[in-house]
């Protein structure tokens, strides 16, 4: 074989050599040293030939015909599902998430590194919240504490009255969930989920949870400003201009309401890192991890509806 690489060794101190076989395969070495000499053939796509003798003084030692073998190619190959599934089976784990056993608790994740959402599955989340049960009875609920107070005025009272409240404060909550939770996230790749982090000092993890009022993690798993969330929360109320009371429409409290918002936001943050995990049965069966969105959480929206309100 042409071009192998044939190393010396031994043969007594600093007498180590290389050299190339030629064209027939041949080599040589001179002026080396008697006693044990060990050689090691080389040559790409072949595995490697060791020979080992004793040469004798005054010697010309000639080595036997050696043929080299093909070298063992070893391939490995990694199978993983593909993103999409991972994130399949993390939402099914989600959506048995329920506070105190019935309120729905699905945009928090307790999974480390859990995996990223495609548009059609940020989509789904957000349909499935606003469809449950319990988002219909916690929206009546807020209602008739408006109605109670006799807030948006406009509405009136009696079963008119109270309808209407409710169907303002249900559009909050979709358009909320939809914009914020689904359609910018969408376009500008980020996740909408709170990432429970559940390690750390007492501190940490609340400076963890307010900071997530205004902070996400991207698709990418990078953290990033919050857009989807904040800008979200703000084209909500300002939809919202549309279909309250023309004596409670005002800019001025709609940006109010938003930084209202944020407050209420890492109010709900705190809950989830230190008492909402405590009360949700059926968490998924792994060690918490880091990373997403908050008030889009049925408690947080709640809350955030609560304070919806004129001056």
């Amino acid at each position: 074989m042409a071009g192998a690489t044939v190393k010396l060794t031994g043969g007594g101190p600093g007498s180590d050599q290389e050299a190339v076989s030629d064209s027939d395969g041949r080599f040589a070495f001179a002026h080396v040293a008697a006693g044990p000499i060990h050689l090691t053939i080389m040559s790409a796509g072949f595995a490697a030939r060791e020979f080992t003798a004793t040469l004798h003084a005054a010697e010309n030692f000639t080595v036997p015909a050696m043929t080299l073998a093909v070298a063992t190619v070893v391939t490995e190959v990694h199978v993983s599902p593909p993103t999409f599934e991972i994130a399949e089976e993390q939402i099914r784990e989600q959506e048995k998430q329920r506070a105190l056993g019935f309120i729905p608790n699905f945009y928090v994740t307790y999974i480390p590194n859990a995996a990223p959402l495609a548009p059609r599955q940020k989509f789904g989340l957000a349909w499935k919240t606003m469809i449950d049960p319990v988002t219909f009875g916690l929206t009546g609920a807020v209602a008739g504490v408006q109605q109670a107070q006799n807030d948006f005025s406009g509405y009136g009272q009696g079963a008119a009255g109270y309808a209407k409240r409710y169907g303002a404060a249900y559009a909050d909550a979709a358009i909320g969930t939809v914009i914020g939770g689904a359609i910018l996230p969408s376009l500008l790749k980020q996740d909408p989920r709170y990432f429970y982090k559940g390690t750390g000092t007492v501190k940490s993890r609340f400076l963890y949870a307010i900071a997530n009022a205004v902070i996400c993690k991207g698709d990418n798993g990078k953290w990033q400003a919050n857009y989807s969330g904040l800008l979200g929360s703000l084209a909500a109320g300002g939809i919202s201009n549309l279909y309250y009371p023309a004596s409670d429409r005002d800019l001025g409290l709609t940006f109010q309401n938003f930084a209202i918002g944020i407050g209420a936001s890492a109010a709900a943050n705190v809950l989830q890192e230190f008492l909402i995990k405590k009360l949700t049965p059926n968490l998924p069966d792994r060690d918490p991890g880091n990373g997403g969105n908050k008030a889009h959480s049925l408690v947080g929206r709640a809350f955030n509806s609560l304070v919806h309100e004129s001056d």
